[in-house]
């Protein structure tokens, strides 16, 4: 066996360190990215892939200005990193059932909507029944790979969740209905059902997936799915409300996020017999790893919240 050979059969700490860097670097398709991810600089992890592909004596990618690509070899290397590592963090993880208590990183990726609906109630409760937790949420209704993007979990609406990952729903189904400022509907024209909605400033919704969300209506068993010239696109829940608290025109929303101003009067609903249900949010993670008893703590303490 050659000296170099010797030398790669006994990883160190720092090959292993290093390993870790080039998966994420992979994973993220560029340094800016990794170095985000990994809240390190950039030029840190260039270095040490430099280092890295020296001790190896292989190329494992190829750099642009903006982008990496993976060689052949690197590619082959992140194939067995990736089965590798997953074992590591399993058996890690493993060690929670010994100490009593969960502890680690947890990152989650969640709606907007969820975020404010589904975690707010319990963050500040988790955060201190679990203080060796290092928790992360990242809001972002645009759809994401978890598994890509290096997190344990994610929450969307049901209907939405990738058909590989483990899903568990929260709560019951959500009831979706459409609302207005009191100013706004005193000046409009007249509005008896959803036919004349076309004659009004609605404010429509974009999905993370660059869809549009439909109006999905429902009464008596009949359906009905609004189709009109928008007066406006928003692309979150909060900026639409905010447009509309301000007498702008109608919106098309999950009724928790307004349940307070519906009740203070400050935004009225439209058309309440003309409402639908979609289902339940959902918080899923990868079918092919265990359920960290971090997470495994905060589902519970989600579902006691949404339960009462």
């Amino acid at each position: 066996m050659t000296e170099k050979g010797r030398y790669m059969a006994r990883v160190s700490r720092t090959d292993l360190g290093d390993l870790n860097i080039f998966r994420a670097i992979a994973k993220a398709g560029g340094f800016r990215k990794a170095a985000l991810d990994l809240d390190v600089s950039a030029s840190a992890l260039s270095h040490a892939l430099r280092s890295l592909e020296t001790r190896l004596d292989v190329r494992l990618c190829n750099r642009t200005n903006r982008h990496i690509t993976l060689t052949d070899a690197g590619h082959d290397l992140l194939a067995k990193l990736e089965v590798g590592f997953a074992e590591i963090e399993q058996g890690l993880e493993g060690l929670s059932r010994y100490r009593g208590r969960p502890m680690g990183r947890l990152r989650i990726n969640v709606l907007t909507d969820a975020a404010r609906l589904v975690l707010a109630p319990v963050l500040a409760k988790y955060i201190s029944a679990y203080p060796d937790v290092q928790l992360e949420v990242v809001v972002q209704d645009e759809f994401v790979d978890i598994v890509g993007g290096g997190f344990d979990a994610g929450i969307r609406f049901g209907g939405r969740v990738p058909e590989d990952m483990i899903a568990v729903p929260l709560g019951a189904e959500l009831r979706w209905v459409m609302v207005a400022s009191p100013d706004y509907l005193v000046a409009a024209p007249p509005l008896t059902g959803p036919e004349d909605l076309k004659d009004h400033r609605c404010i429509g919704l974009r999905l993370g997936t660059g869809a549009l969300y439909r109006w999905e209506l429902e009464k008596d068993g009949r359906d009905y799915i609004v189709d009109v010239e928008w007066a406006m696109i928003a692309s979150e829940t909060t900026l639409a409300l905010e447009v509309v608290e301000s007498g702008m025109g109608i919106t098309y929303c999950q009724q928790g996020r307004v349940a307070d101003k519906l009740t203070s009067g400050k935004l009225v609903e439209v058309l309440p017999d003309w409402s639908s249900y979609g289902p339940s949010f959902h918080l899923y993670y990868p079918s092919r790893r265990q359920l960290p008893e971090a997470l495994r703590a905060l589902l519970s303490m989600i579902r006691q919240s949404l339960g009462r």
